[in-house]
This record gives structure tokens, sequence and C-alpha cells, in this order.
């Protein structure tokens, strides 16, 4: 990520160390809050906490306390603080009934919050796919930012952004095996490939929760889908077909590209004998 000022920023609110000593920038102090008077951030794109995970983080806590404070901000309309990073240490704090933690009070513009938010999740728990590109989603819809500048953001090429974004498209049964971990971000992809037939997509679906096959062999099947329907589509022209069965018999190499209004017939020759053959199967002279 460029080092912005919100870029500096995040390298204080998020060390790779866990001495808070060094998390609190010049001029700042550490507080301890009263653990009730703290709220989870709504737009926290993680929605998802591993139950385990948790119990064991709040078993450390009680032995070592919180070694890396939340950060908040301040909310005037109840008194509260609302988190900016730090929501799986709260919950395990919770969870380790603690009545106060450890916290930096910082005031952050709602797009810095969600962004820090982010950032702190994507580089340290690690979103799901889907999480993330709902979360992206958000920054997007709700900020009017470009997938470039969300790509600048969170140092990820943009094609990585739009990529994600994707992932949204899928059919309902997919995203819930998605975000169950019965697919990988992978065969998500190769279900993806097949949005213009939702049957066909389903079908991959079964294939890798129920018969377990790999990410390759997903990509295979949409592969061999997509050569069927070409297949398919040019035999049943009556008007290319005759035409495709004499290219066929004389050998020539050629490629259709059907589009939604026409398409392109592309036809290689490698020498003049191969051109003659071609102009007369369309009655050139």
């Amino acid at each position: 990520m460029a080092k912005t000022a919100l870029g500096k920023g995040l390298e204080g609110l998020i060390p790779t160390g866990f001495d808070i000593a060094n998390v609190a920038e010049p001029g700042e102090s550490i507080k301890h809050l009263n653990i009730n008077d703290i709220e989870p951030n709504p737009d926290q794109p993680r929605k998802h906490f591993d139950e385990q995970s948790l119990k064991e983080l709040a078993k450390s806590i009680k032995e070592h306390g919180v070694l890396q404070p939340l950060i908040v901000t301040p909310k005037s309309s109840n008194g509260k603080y609302r988190i900016i990073a730090g929501e799986r240490r709260f919950r395990a704090s919770q969870l380790a009934s603690l009545n106060k933690i450890p916290a930096i009070i910082r005031d952050h513009k709602e797009l810095e919050e969600l962004e820090i938010a982010l950032v702190e999740n994507v580089q340290r728990v690690d979103l799901s796919p889907l999480e993330t590109a709902i979360s992206i989603v958000k920054l997007r819809d709700q900020f009017s930012l470009t997938p470039k500048q969300i790509a600048d953001k969170l140092g990820k090429a943009e094609t990585t952004v739009s990529n994600i974004i994707r992932l949204l498209q899928l059919p309902k049964q997919a995203i819930e095996a998605l975000q169950n971990n019965s697919i990988s971000e992978g065969h998500a992809r190769a279900i993806l490939a097949l949005k213009n037939d939702p049957k066909k997509q389903i079908i991959l679906l079964k294939m890798i929760t129920e018969s377990n096959i790999s990410v390759r062999d997903a990509e295979e099947y949409v592969r061999l889908q997509k050569k069927n329907i070409e297949q398919k589509s040019s035999s049943n022209n009556k008007y290319i077909s005759p035409l495709l069965n004499g290219m066929k018999k004389h050998g020539l190499n050629f490629k259709i590209q059907e589009k939604k209004n026409g398409g392109n017939l592309i036809i290689n020759y490698k020498n003049e004998s191969e051109l003659e053959k071609i102009l007369n199967l369309f009655n050139v002279e």
C-alpha cells in the first residue's frame, strides 16, 4: 500500500509485534475502558468468527492479558466507543469475562474506519473471499470508489479486486458452499465461468462437493462444456454447417466466435494452396 497519511498510520495501528507500548503514537496513551462501553462496528468486514479460535484466544487472555489494545473511536449518540480494529480481541475478552480492556482512542472518518478494519483483517486474520468481496462492495457503493481506488488502498491489483467482487455473482448454493468452506475460491471461479448456464453451474457445484474433484478438473469440465456449446451452435446453423464440413474435409484451420448479434469466422491458411481451397469453398475465383 502506498504510504499516504493514512498508510503511515496503519503501521502504528497494526504492528507486527505484541508490545503494546509501541502501539500508541507520540502523544497518545493506552486507556483501560469498561468493556460494556465498547461496541462492535456494524461495518466490520468480518461477520463470522471461529468459535474454537476465540476460545483459545480467551484462554491466552486469561493467562497473559490483552497484549495488543483495541483501536476505538468515540460514538457520541450513546456515549459508547466503536471498535475500529480488534473485534476478535474484544469478543475473546468478553469470553474471558474481563471488565476492562486496553484501547487507544482515535478519531477517524467513517471511510477510514472501514478501511482500517478491512486492512487489519486481510493482513492479520484473513477474511474469507466472500467477506472480502462484501467489504469491497461497501467501499465501492457507500463511498463512490472505483476498483482502481480500492485496489490502491488495499495494495492489490485492480484485476484482483474485480475478480473478488465477481464472487458475489455466484448462485446462492455456491455462495453458501464457499462460505462453509465446502468449495475453494478456485472452484468458485470455475463455477463463475459457466454464468450463462445456471443449470451447469449447479451440476459442477455438486461434482465438487459430492465427488471432491480438484480445481483443475473443474476447469477442465468448464472447458469441455464451452467447447460442446460452440460445436453444437455451429452445427445447428444450416448455412454455416456445409461450409464448416467443407473446411474440415480439406483440413483447414478455422475458428468461430459467436456473439449476441453476429460473430466472427476466422480462417487461417499456411500457403497459397490452402488459400485456394478456401476461395473455392466460397466460390471465389
